[in-house]
């Protein structure tokens, strides 16, 4: 008997550690998102109020779950509020929306500089030689579970919802591309059969958006999404939410690979942009002409 009772203690030692998280996370999920948290949706993340009310859903439990389950650092004496919090939080969750995920199950930390930060990199010189050298960043993604933001960049993002520039877009789609077991353009896309126009769509894009940057030729994509596959499948993203209409039109095969792969339209959220101004036909006068 007394064997028995040994045999049970240790079978729920074993499995408590698996039990106990699930459970408190049911209990969170049972609880919504409290109305100033969703107030600050509304206000930082502006295509909220346009979205259907099963997103909004959506992003509102993913939101309590982001929240739960990661833990914010504020960097160079930085005090994270629980609006930083929400809308990092709400605009790293649209990614997610109408997609099986567990909310980046790979992340545990966002680190929250008040602005630029400083990061070490390493560079190679001719010969090979290593010197160390310094970079002002943004934000970083490492796929050691951690992401790095500047908030004066956050709220920049969410100020401007049509400009392409969103650091947590950016770097929350490094994460998803990581789901794969590496950064490089090619994040998990389930059926295998999708990789190959994905790689044939992507790899044409990529190499057309370096000719333009070498040349320096205006896209609708910055210009850093030609500095590898990565960066590029990052700021694709950035332009999928932010510029949808533009990325359809200059973009097509490539917007449609976004929408297989997001499982949401943006253009849903916004209104078309404005038509360019019409370009009045120049004209001068020469002489006996």
């Amino acid at each position: 008997m007394e064997a028995l009772i040994w045999i049970g203690l240790t079978a729920l030692a074993i499995a408590l550690p698996f039990i106990y998280p699930r459970w408190r996370l049911q209990r969170v999920l049972a609880q919504p998102l409290p109305p100033e948290a969703e107030a600050v949706l509304q206000r930082n993340i502006p295509v909220y109020r346009h979205m259907s009310p099963d997103l909004q859903q959506q992003l509102r439990r993913m939101v309590v779950q982001f929240l739960h389950q990661k833990k914010f650092i504020g960097c160079e004496g930085l005090d994270v509020t629980d609006e930083m919090a929400v809308t990092i939080a709400g605009q790293a969750c649209l990614l997610l929306l109408n997609r099986p995920s567990k909310v980046y199950p790979a992340l545990h930390t966002i680190l929250v500089y008040p602005s630029e930060f400083v990061a070490q990199r390493a560079e190679v010189g001719p010969g090979g030689v290593i010197t160390p050298g310094h970079q002002s960043m943004l934000g970083e993604s490492w796929d050691d579970g951690r992401v790095v933001l500047s908030w004066d960049n956050v709220r920049r993002g969410a100020a401007d919802w049509t400009d392409g520039h969103n650091v947590v877009l950016h770097e929350f789609a490094h994460q998803l591309d990581s789901e794969s077991g590496r950064a490089n353009g090619a994040p998990y896309l389930g059926n295998p059969a999708s990789y190959r126009e994905w790689s044939e769509v992507l790899s044409r894009d990529y190499q057309n958006l370096r000719l333009h940057a070498m040349y320096r030729q205006h896209t609708v994509m910055d210009h850093y999404g030609a500095t590898n596959p990565a960066e590029f499948f990052a700021v694709a993203t950035e332009t999928f939410y932010e510029k949808p209409y533009q990325m359809a039109e200059h973009h097509p095969e490539l917007f449609k690979e976004f929408l297989k792969y997001y499982r949401v339209d943006p253009r849903e959220w916004m209104s078309p942009p404005p038509p360019p101004p019409p370009v009045e036909p120049s004209s001068y006068a020469v002489a006996g002409w």
